[in-house]
């Protein structure tokens, strides 16, 4: 789906059953979909919901007592908007899918088929976003096309519109330089009448072929005239363009002045292209080629490769070469780049130390056997930089442009990922993504991911930082909240968001929480001993709630290292709890028996979550980020903490609000009644346990 995986998706569910419209919820949460459900109890609230609310999706039971899907449909085609409904339904014959489609209803889904109701809902929902894109991008078009015009109105250049040979647009540069006063001189008149005639012949080969769509040249050099018959050297550039929705080709038409050489002017357009380090072509140019070939793509189905080449290390490679020599290094990567390209392929700096090729009329494979030669050649060979010569790998990636992908923002973005994934599992590789082979890339990309978890599980690669957890009532007991990082090769640290999808997939989060809570009991232990009792939170995942291992695990190290459960709080996600309540409150009763604290997070965006503190009795409860980030600004966000915060201390619950990003912010939650923050603007995370809670 095109939209970012971070929007939430606005749901109004309607439902006669709490239960098994929060069972719905769940589902799309562990499908790693972020979702702001909406329940209405009574026709008025529905209304009132679809009028004040911005919605993008309406699940509707049919049958429903509260509100019948007719009725549903009724309400949501009234209020004017773009919002899909899609039908819950028990079970489904063809008289009542011919009935609810003809209805107004965009789709159907079938309430015990989660997987079928994830796929309606995740196809309605990018439809949806295709629809809004698309009214946004019509919208920004009308605005470029009046403000192109104006510029091209206002512009020095002499420019014309020429539909099959005929003047259908000129500006005042334009007419000025052939003797025209007015656009109305020279509208319907052929481009023929402009040229002289040695030049005539030649000039009507070249305009048949642009009429049969053949690529135009970059310049094109005659004797023009003007309309007093005066003859004077000229260039024209073609562009292929639209004009009020009509396919036709942009002219600009320059006066050569004399005494130019027309080859030095030719050679300073092609120095203009030209990165001057390199040699390559710069990333203007590029960037305007790969456009032509997304466009193609997209016209005409063409097929295309892009490359993306990141020399590995590059930066360990400068301290030990000397910074003196990145200059030099650069033109020998460009150097061994293109001696392996094929005539019709095209290289840039695209940036400080990447390049880019592009490889027109190529299938996936001839792509990915381009990718492979380049990878080949720089591993296989050593570089030579002056007096030192070293080994450079490349790590790439690529993908293959078609109709299917025919976005430059995408295609420049799926690249980009490749050669970052590359690079994070070890540098010198290749990553390409073909949009009609997804599975197949897919899965390669998985299992490298999958073989660097379970080293970084058997080779303490992992890394846990620490983010203070402030107290707003005055407690200066030392509280962090946990998190977990992976090593990369180069020192960075990579998010859980980049891998634990993919070891939920293998089970290996069960081994993760393992990890986490053995080192993270092992720190409590030695700040315990140094006098500097702490507590950490820990996140659970719901896969180690399925058996009894990990409680016991728990109970039997904080035997071994001597130190108190209470320092101990294991975080578990609202909606994981609601699908796993039975599970969640054997592993509450056990861990409860060490003295460890079990906290809540997410806390406060499902349908009804206060309705499992009737079920568990956390000691914790952290708000859902979503409320935070806009805190200041949404009197709605404001009243649902202060609800939580309210609710919560009748529990005898403390509450934590993550994501604080300004002082408004904490304002806000200390009037709420908040009892912790956490959050950037108070502290980051960092290895290290050094905050002064004093």
């Amino acid at each position: 789906m095109s939209r970012s995986h971070d929007a939430a998706l606005r749901l109004m569910l309607v439902d006669d059953s709490v239960e098994e419209a929060e069972g719905i919820v769940s589902g799309l949460r562990n499908a790693g979909i972020a979702v702001r459900p909406l329940r209405p109890a009574t026709l008025d609230e529905l209304t009132s919901m679809l009028a004040s609310q911005s919605i993008d999706l309406v699940l509707s039971s049919h049958p429903c007592a509260l509100a019948a899907l007719p009725e549903v449909l009724h309400r949501v085609s009234g209020t004017g908007k773009d919002i899909p409904v899609i039908a819950v339904v028990e079970q489904l014959d063809t008289d009542s899918f011919a009935e609810i489609l003809g209805g107004g209803a965009r789709g159907i889904a079938l309430r015990h088929k989660p997987t079928q109701l994830l796929a309606a809902i995740r196809s309605e929902w990018s439809d949806l976003d295709a629809r809004r894109a698309q009214r946004r991008l019509e919208g920004q078009v009308r605005e470029t096309e009046r403000r192109c015009d104006a510029l091209i109105e206002s512009s020095r250049e002499p420019i014309a519109y020429v539909h099959e040979g005929m003047h259908i647009r000129a500006n005042a540069a334009y007419l000025e330089m052939f003797g025209f006063e007015s656009f109305e001189d020279i509208e319907g008149m052929s481009l023929l009448d402009l040229v002289s005639q040695q030049h005539l012949d030649a000039f009507k080969q070249l305009l048949k072929s642009l009429s049969k769509g053949e690529t135009p040249p970059p310049r094109y050099e005659l004797q023009a005239r003007d309309i007093e018959g005066n003859t004077f050297p000229a260039v024209m550039e073609f562009t292929q363009a639209q004009y009020e929705g009509e396919a036709c080709q942009q002219v600009i038409f320059r006066r050569q002045e004399q005494g130019v050489d027309p080859e030095l002017a030719r050679k300073v357009e092609e120095l203009k292209q030209r990165d001057q380090v390199t040699g390559l072509f710069n990333r203007p140019t590029f960037l305007r080629a790969l456009e032509d070939a997304v466009a193609d793509a997209a016209q005409n189905e063409g097929h295309h490769g892009l490359l993306l080449i990141e020399p590995d290390h590059f930066q360990r490679l400068m301290q030990e070469i000397g910074l003196d020599a990145a200059d030099r290094t650069l033109g020998a990567i460009a150097e061994r780049l293109n001696s392996e390209l094929p005539p019709d392929a095209m290289a840039a700096r695209f940036s400080e130390t990447s390049f880019a090729v592009l490889l027109r009329g190529a299938d996936y494979a001839a792509t990915e056997q381009l990718a492979t030669r380049i990878r080949n050649t720089f591993a296989a060979e050593v570089f030579t930089i002056g007096a030192r010569s070293s080994v450079i790998t490349a790590s790439i990636g690529g993908v293959q442009i078609s109709e299917k992908i025919a976005s430059v923002t995408q295609v420049l973005a799926k690249a980009a990922q490749g050669a970052q994934s590359a690079a994070s599992t070890g540098g010198n590789r290749v990553e390409l993504f073909d949009p009609s082979a997804v599975d197949r890339v897919e899965a390669e990309r998985i299992q490298a991911w999958v073989a660097r978890l379970r080293d970084a599980l058997d080779n303490d690669r992992f890394a846990l930082h620490f983010q203070p957890v402030i107290s707003l009532q005055g407690d200066n007991h030392p509280i962090y909240d946990t998190l977990l990082r992976l090593e990369g090769d180069e020192g960075e640290l990579i998010s859980p968001n980049s891998f634990l999808s993919i070891a939920e997939e293998h089970g290996m989060l069960e081994e993760i929480d393992l990890y986490v809570v053995e080192h993270a009991i092992e720190l409590m232990a030695q700040r315990f001993k140094a006098h500097r009792p702490t507590t950490l939170m820990v996140k659970v995942s719901q896969n180690s709630l399925q058996n009894d291992a990990l409680a016991t695990h728990i109970g039997k190290r904080l035997s071994e290292h001597g130190v108190s459960g209470e320092y101990l709080v294991l975080q578990l996600q609202e909606a994981r709890v609601f699908t796993h309540l039975k599970a969640v409150q054997e592993f509450a009763a056990t861990v409860n028996q060490y003295g460890c604290k079990v906290g809540l997070e997410q806390f406060g965006a499902g349908l009804d979550s206060f309705q499992l503190l009737t079920h568990i009795q956390p000691q914790v409860l952290k708000i859902d980020r979503s409320f935070i980030e806009d805190l200041p600004k949404n009197p709605d966000s404001q009243k649902r903490v202060r609800e939580i915060a309210l609710k919560a201390r009748d529990f005898g619950i403390q509450t934590i609000a993550e994501f604080v990003q300004d002082a408004a912010s904490m304002s806000i939650l200390f009037s709420a009644g908040v009892d912790y923050v956490e959050g950037h603007f108070l502290a980051t995370a960092g290895p290290e346990m050094n905050y002064d809670f004093e």
